[in-house]
């Protein structure tokens, strides 16, 4: 067993997002009052670290108003840069409570394939677990037997009961035996898994509208969320998925995952910013464990590098 924090893993996780910020922003303060010139460098650097141009401009505007008669260094830089980050992520960070009456609370999870959907719903199946919900999986994805096959393992491995169907089944149907098992069971949450593929946005939304027709009929509350998996390694494109998936989808939360793996994760910043909606965990590692809900001030100090 790991002595390992989730601080600790956080630290490590977003190692190479908190060098690349402190890189970028290395040498740009100086003196009780910055210049324009100054500013524009600082909001340059904001945004090449993936923030966007929102939380880059409005963290400009603050510096700008600061009177740092001490002086502002780059230590007082970061502080001043976490604070505004905290500002930021903290209305948006809310973890995925499960309040649904009557059960099961489901859960639709979506995003494009390679995102880590699969694996983010085993995580998040264990993390509801570790809460003492009781848990079931419908697999939903049925245009991948890849998909079927991952969740049996993952679903296998944690001992929770999954509902999943043959390859190029009907998703809706997948979906309406699940919730008839969970509801029958009294189980707390139903985590469905759907359809990855954005070739065909028309062909997404128009499955997505049955499973929602299905649902309605079974549990007039259901879908309790829709919830979008974004790969921090996408940068910039993460956004854009945000934009589809909202109008395709009607996203409600995000979770946001591989932070570990990229030096790319100000975009949790500029999706905060943008956006506004709950993120719901993050993902900083492999293991089972290694996607929690966050401390949005935890969070911004290691990303602004001032810890």
């Amino acid at each position: 067993m790991s002595s390992e924090t989730w601080s600790d893993r956080l630290l490590g996780g977003l190692r190479q997002t908190r060098e690349r910020l402190a890189d970028n922003l290395s040498g740009l303060a100086g003196g009780g009052k910055l210049s324009d010139a100054q500013l524009d460098d600082i909001e340059d650097a904001l945004i090449a670290s993936d923030l966007g141009p929102r939380a880059a401009g409005r963290i400009r505007a603050r510096l700008a108003q600061g009177k740092f008669e001490a002086g502002l260094d780059d230590a007082a830089l970061r502080k001043t840069v976490a604070g505004e980050i905290e500002a930021i992520l903290s209305p948006v960070a809310r973890p995925l409570d499960i309040i649904a009456f009557p059960r099961p609370q489901v859960i639709l999870v979506i995003g494009v394939n390679g995102s880590g959907k699969t694996t983010t719903i085993a995580k998040l199946a264990h993390l509801f677990q570790e809460q003492d919900y009781a848990v079931m999986i419908a697999a939903g994805d049925t245009f991948r037997a890849a998909a079927i096959g991952q969740l049996r393992v993952w679903a296998d491995r944690l001992g929770v009961p999954i509902i999943a169907g043959a390859e190029g089944g009907d998703p809706a149907s997948i979906v309406f035996d699940a919730v008839k098992a969970a509801t029958d069971a009294g189980t707390d949450v139903l985590i469905v898994d759907t359809a990855g593929r954005l070739q065909n946005k028309r062909e997404l939304m128009d499955e997505l509208a049955k499973i929602r027709r299905v649902l309605g009929r079974l549990n007039p509350a259901a879908p309790h969320d829709v919830v979008l998996v974004l790969d921090a390694t996408n940068g910039q494109n993460a956004l854009q998925q945000i934009e589809t998936f909202r109008n395709v989808a009607g996203v409600t939360g995000l979770v946001m995952t591989k932070l570990d793996g990229t030096a790319r994760g100000g975009v949790l910043v500029a999706a905060a910013e943008q956006y506004g909606l709950p993120i719901h965990a993050i993902g900083v590692g492999e293991k089972i464990d290694d996607l929690r809900p966050f401390d949005p001030a935890l969070v911004a100090r290691v990303i602004a590098g001032d810890v």
